[in-house]
């Protein structure tokens, strides 16, 4: 019987080892965080325009018609069956792709710098330089390439266009349908191109430090690779404890119906 008990006791032993490791548990010990703790992780960010980014760019105002020169329309030729080509205008709004020297061309006003502001900041400059044309114009202006690229251990790997201003590393995984069980959460790699120079960071997403992480908010074009754990702890996910639990669970009874028959046999010939 004591035997009995002694496999009962290693059998709970190991369900609690199978237990979720600590290494999958997001931001470990926020709770403890102090308030004034997380207000110093807490940090503003906004995209900043830079070379090769696609601006969608309209302006408006109470005038409309004061505004067309600066909202060219799109042209193109359509050829018919006689051969001729007439001209036909899109309702589209022309885009304006920012040059490598960080400049855009804009109707009237010419060669306009964009780089290294944001939308806001682009929106504001073209209202003050139009208002010298037209009376309170209003500019909006779209960023349409912020995108990145999620890649490794991740439920949906693939690349991913971004519709608000903003993304953080958190949003862009979730959007990628959370990480597998495998996936390192203690490195993650973010691959930046800034300015032509391509930098790198580990991100540590079991720490709630990574808040106040620079790369906490990704920019346009990053990537980021969740490389997978060590091949010696992928023994650690859901399906491998199953499985292990299974058999270990197989033997532990065969072991025990052994032991109750040599049990009876002594009690028998005793």
């Amino acid at each position: 019987m004591k035997l009995k008990y002694y496999l009962f006791a290693i059998l709970c032993v190991w369900m609690s080892a199978c237990k979720t490791p600590k290494d999958v548990t997001y931001f470990q010990g926020i709770d403890n965080l102090t308030p004034e703790q997380l207000e110093e992780m807490s940090q503003s960010y906004k995209i900043k325009v830079e070379s090769d980014d696609l601006l969608s760019i309209n302006v408006t105002a109470w005038d409309p018609s004061a505004v067309t020169p600066f909202n060219p329309p799109v042209f193109a030729y359509a050829t018919n069956p006689e051969g001729e080509q007439p001209i036909m205008s899109s309702q589209n709004l022309y885009t304006y792709l920012v040059a490598p020297d960080g400049n855009i061309n804009f109707p009237v006003l010419g060669t306009v710098h964009v780089a290294g502001l944001t939308r806001q900041e682009i929106a504001a400059k073209l209202e003050d330089m139009i208002s010298k044309y037209v009376d309170n114009p209003l500019v909006n202006v779209q960023l349409l390439n912020f995108k990145i690229t999620m890649m490794g251990d991740v439920s949906k790997p693939g690349a991913y266009t971004i519709k608000n201003d903003r993304v953080s590393i958190i949003e862009a995984i979730g959007l990628a349908g959370d990480l597998q069980l495998t996936a390192n959460r203690k490195n993650i790699l973010v691959i930046r191109d800034n300015n032509g120079t391509k930098e790198t960071c580990r991100l540590d997403i079991t720490d709630p430090a990574i808040f106040a992480s620079p790369y906490f908010y990704l920019k346009q074009n990053d990537i980021v690779y969740v490389e997978p754990i060590k091949i010696k702890q992928r023994s650690r996910t859901s399906s491998d404890r199953s499985f292990t639990l299974s058999l270990f669970t197989s033997v532990i009874s065969a072991i025990s119906i052994v032991t109750s028959m040599v049990t009876t046999i002594i009690a028998l010939k005793n």
